[in-house]
């Protein structure tokens, strides 16, 4: 069996944003502009904080899958690659994230 995965979900999103914002919540969100994605992102990151702070399993397994959805369209609006962000974190794999982290301020 075939794991659905990430660039799958990207792949869809990047699918719908094409379609017309009457068929598509895709493409109806991706209209409003970077702002309402952005903003949209964020509620549904809060959600998944409540959840996880509630300790309810069941509610932040949907409010993750709502994040990342969120995450994907918020990219696809600004055009950044999931692959590009995947390369990030590969690059970050190399070093400790407390290092990271440290050289990120210094900046």
């Amino acid at each position: 069996m075939t794991r659905f995965t990430l660039p799958d979900l990207a792949t869809i999103v990047a699918e719908r944003a094409t379609a017309s914002p009457e068929a598509s919540w895709t493409a109806k969100l991706m209209a409003a502009g970077p702002e309402r994605v952005a903003k949209k992102f964020g509620e549904e990151a809060v959600e998944a904080v409540i959840a996880a702070v509630q300790g309810d399993k069941a509610a932040l397994t949907a409010e993750a899958a709502d994040v990342l959805f969120h995450l994907l369209v918020l990219l696809q609006v600004s055009g950044v690659a999931l692959d590009d962000v995947m390369s990030e974190l590969e690059r970050r794999t190399g070093e400790s994230g407390l290092a990271e982290k440290a050289a990120r301020r210094s900046k």
